[in-house]
């Protein structure tokens, strides 16, 4: 299965969403590679830090990532793949490169507004490639906020499918990547469990 993570809105998490599904794919036994096709190369800097190098990364920032992960995939259970902010000829390679492609925002009207930008470029592939799904993941969701409840409500206008996986805005994700780990370190924590199941959720959309 290849999973994009993409919004035209930087700063919605799309590197550690796609670091930590990567993780725990691979923690379920998965084979995994993550493709960092974001010319910052956040997720390529986060690995240049971890101890252990439990899934292999690749640094793709280019706009025929959809020609060459075919081949690339082929060793591997799951690809998935960090995209770039903007509207770019890159992010329509992604997005047909991809089976799933995964929108997350945060609970602001920029956020779904940016949401239903990348909503259109999907549906633009679609018409040359038909069964590529898509889906949203709301991120950094701060508790018991109006923003935080109402935010669904916004976004049963693009008439897409909305896991019910929030994950919460938590200081443990910053502090893990600067030393090139994650929060599933530690099982038992609310981050760890919100993690696993957003991608126990993800992959039974499969």
């Amino acid at each position: 299965m290849i999973y994009a993570f993409l919004n035209q809105k930087g700063g919605v998490g799309k590197t550690t969403l796609s670091i930590h599904t990567a993780a725990e794919l691979t923690r379920q036994g998965r084979r995994v590679l993550l493709v960092d096709a974001d010319p910052q190369g956040s997720a390529l800097a986060w690995s240049n830090c971890r101890e252990t190098a439990d899934f292999t990364i690749v640094g793709m920032p280019k706009a025929t990532v959809h020609k060459e992960i075919p081949m690339l995939a082929e060793n591997y259970d799951d690809v998935i793949i960090d995209g770039p902010p903007r509207v770019t000829e890159l992010a329509r390679s992604i997005i047909l490169s991809a089976d799933r492609v995964v929108i997350p925002l945060q609970p602001s009207p920029m956020d779904v507004w940016a949401a239903a930008e990348t909503v259109d470029l999907v549906r633009e592939a679609q018409t040359f490639k038909p069964e590529i799904r898509v889906c949203l993941v709301i991120n950094r969701k701060i508790a018991n906020t109006a923003i935080g409840r109402d935010v669904r409500s916004a976004l049963k206008d693009l008439d897409v499918p909305v896991l019910k996986s929030d994950l919460g805005q938590r200081v443990t994700f910053a502090e893990t990547a600067a030393t090139g780990s994650t929060v599933l370190l530690e099982r038992r924590s609310k981050a760890a469990k919100e993690v696993k199941k957003f991608v126990n959720e993800l992959r039974r959309q499969e």
